[in-house]
């Protein structure tokens, strides 16, 4: 067999070749040429090697993925593939065997730097990079906060911090049906929302075969195209479900001569499964890591001592917290869908598709040419006990194991338009907290603007400004007696009150907003009734984030503004002093001139420059979050844009934040920048010439 790869303007990959087996090559291939650094990044990180390059600070990391049992899932689950569906295993060996083509000689200037080589991927990487990337995406840390919150202000504290203010993940997506757009065929839009990372962490890419030719957005370092995608006769995309399918179990341990044992819920003391792992540190010494998996799963947080610092309330054994992951318990990652996938047709296929998807847990939208439509939720949910999804479990108490699947909810169209915001929508029955219903109600309400649409009008919906969640905090102000202020405060209360509620980079409103927004944060954090909660536990740091007092209020701030009680707290008091404070020092500039781009990078950059200014906020349809009380930069937002014309894939758009290559230097490390920036799209090139061919491989 033989393929050849080929470039478009922007040096997207358009990849044809014989067959899907050697497809995959091809595309493995071409990814560690453009994404070398960053996949090998990503290998480590799935293995808990990552602090033996990067440093002290990424062995909590290593350390959890080590304890959770990463790579032996993928393992696990690479095996049951390969005995159910040869077929997939041989497609992902394949794709392996071509990321260590492109890996062998690699020059990107980040291995000198780190002073490390690349190494090989094995056939189970692709799955154990999947698994790692996702293993903190259901939030399972969110119940630790639960349990802290509730020991630390009371059982009402948990409500009142819900995530239906404090959303860390999320993505927008819509549908537009054939009977509401100028073409007669659907439109499928929207843009996830990830942490921002340079290179991005979507790779524009076609896959192209005589079984199929798609193009999408590939997680650099897997095969197929699982997320978002457009065969030219259907096209699909997906959100977040915020499913809640991640328990954590608190358990019982002892040492015996033998090893050690957990207490079941039957009352009897079970082995388990335990030994001991290196993890090395660059520049430190290496650290002993003990692992241990009782029936629940694996133990990701103390031990049978417990944990460092730890002091056990009255009568409570030493903390020992136990994971139990989907995964792990069936051995499948759902990588039985992504050949399908790629494979479908009609809306039909993507349905099928989506019944062997796993993890993690998805709204899916799709749409083909025949007019069908899919609006549906996919991925593997335990039936289990409401308790297990709300916070830590008992492992020796019955009534907390897991009883069989959720079916997946399903939902239709409203008017010819499905919307999919990690809201409260079909997958409700499935999660404990949901995205604000911000994003979704503004999305809906924009596409109602009009009866018809087009590919091209998308664009504005991507890029809205309007916070709707700003209102509690200026309900507030607009409740104030003006007598009662200073004549600054009193003068910054009424151009509040004036303000558009928009959030432009170029708005010095929005800036003014976003400091008293922050100003109450921080007074609210202070505030002697939830100082029980401002020092977090004893938990890796891992975690932290998870635990601090000042982001958890930031995010629930219209929640904590709006409830009938705050913990006797006066908020009118506490939102005038912000007020004043603010009215004293206002900002200077705009909202764009500190709410800038933060990505990640595992390097700092050889030639830091000052990141640019972003229009949008956390509850924006354009959703680029700041952390309000802690900073306004933000290191979340659109990784992608995408809108699929079902009526001529050639009409259809994309947009990354920084550009289709990894490599420093090259002309398409950022050469999508300035279309990001400004809500534009590039088009999708489909026709082979208009091409340019690099090479025959």
């Amino acid at each position: 067999m033989s393929g050849a790869i080929f470039r478009d303007p922007w040096g997207i990959p358009h990849l044809r070749a014989d067959g899907a087996r050697e497809l995959a090559r091809l595309q493995g291939l071409v990814t560690a040429r453009d994404r070398g650094w960053q996949i090998e990044v990503e290998r480590h990180r799935a293995q808990g090697t990552s602090a033996s390059f990067l440093g002290a600070g990424e062995l909590s990391w290593d350390v959890l993925v080590r304890r959770a049992r990463v790579a032996d899932t993928a393992r696990r689950c690479l095996a049951r593939l390969e005995a159910r569906d040869p077929e997939t295993a041989d497609w992902i060996r394949a794709y392996v065997t071509g990321v260590n083509e492109g890996l062998d000689g690699h020059d990107a200037p980040e291995f000198a730097r780190a002073g490390v080589l690349p190494g090989r991927w094995e056939p189970w990487t692709p799955l154990a990079v999947w698994l790692s990337t996702h293993l903190l995406f259901a939030g399972f840390p969110a119940k630790l906060w639960r349990d802290h919150a509730a020991a630390r202000l009371g059982s009402d504290a948990v409500g009142l911090f819900a995530a239906d203010g404090p959303g860390t993940s999320g993505s927008n997506g819509w549908l537009v049906a054939g009977e509401r757009t100028v073409t007669g065929q659907a439109v499928v839009a929207g843009d996830p929302h990830r942490f921002i990372e340079d290179p991005g962490v979507y790779q524009q890419i076609r896959l192209s075969c005589p079984e199929f030719d798609v193009v999408g957005l590939a997680v650099p370092g897997v095969p197929g195209i699982a997320h978002f995608g457009h065969a030219g006769t259907v096209a699909w995309a997906i959100t977040n479900a915020m499913a809640d399918y991640q328990d954590l179990y608190r358990e019982r341990l002892r040492r015996t001569g033998a090893g050690i044992e957990a207490l079941g819920p039957d009352g009897v003391w079970r082995r388990a499964a335990r030994h001991t792992e290196t993890v090395e540190v660059a520049g430190e010494d290496p650290v002993e890591v003990e692992v241990i998996e009782t029936e629940r799963g694996p133990v990701v947080i103390g031990g049978p001592e417990g944990l460092d610092g730890e002091v056990p309330e009255p009568g409570e054994p030493p903390l020992a917290v136990a994971l139990r992951y989907p995964p792990r318990v069936t051995g499948d990652l759902g990588f039985g869908a992504l050949l399908p996938l790629l494979r479908a047709r009609r809306v039909a296929d993507v349905d099928r598709a989506a019944d062997l998807w796993a993890e993690p847990v998805n709204v899916v939208l799709a749409a083909d040419t025949e007019g069908g439509a899919l609006h549906r939720v996919a991925g593997r949910v335990p039936v289990r006990s409401d308790a297990n999804r709300v916070r830590l479990v008992p492992a020796w108490e019955p009534g907390h194991e897991w009883r069989g699947w959720h079916e997946t909810p399903r939902a239709g169209l409203d008017d010819g338009v499905a919307v999919m915001a990690n809201q409260r929508g079909p997958a409700a029955p499935l999660g404990v907290e949901f995205a604000p219903p911000h994003r979704a109600r503004r999305i809906a309400a924009l596409l109602a603007r009009r009866h018809r649409w087009s590919a091209a009008d998308m664009a504005a919906i991507h890029t809205d400004t309007h916070l709707a969640s700003a209102a509690p905090l200026l309900d507030h102000l607009a409740a104030f007696d003006a007598p009662d202020l200073t004549a600054p405060a009193s003068a910054l209360r009424e151009r509040l009150l004036a303000w558009d509620r928009h959030m432009d980079a170029d708005s010095a409103d929005a800036a003014v907003f976003a400091a008293l927004r922050s100003a109450v944060v921080r007074r609210l954090a202070a505030e002697p009734a939830l100082a029980p909660a401002a020092a977090p536990p004893p938990y890796p740091d891992v975690f932290r984030p998870w635990l601090a007092l000042v982001p958890r209020i930031g995010f629930a701030l219209e929640h904590l503004l709006s409830a009938r009680d705050l913990f006797g707290i006066d908020r009118p008091a506490v939102v005038r002093a912000a007020l004043e404070e603010v009215a004293a020092a206002p900002p200077a500039g705009t909202w764009g001139d500190t709410h800038r781009l933060a990505p990640w990078r595992a390097l700092p950059p050889e030639d830091p420059r000052e990141e640019p200014g972003l229009s949008g906020d956390h509850d924006c349809v354009l959703c680029t979050s700041a952390v309000p009380g802690v900073t306004d930069l933000a290191a979340r937002g659109p990784a992608a844009r995408y809108v699929w014309d079902l009526a001529r894939r050639e009409d259809s758009r994309w947009v990354v934040p920084h550009g289709a290559s990894g490599r420093p230097g090259s002309p398409h490390h950022r050469d999508q920048q300035p279309l990001w920036l400004a809500g534009d799209l590039a088009p999708v090139v489909t026709d082979w010439a208009q091409l340019t061919k690099e090479s025959d491989v």
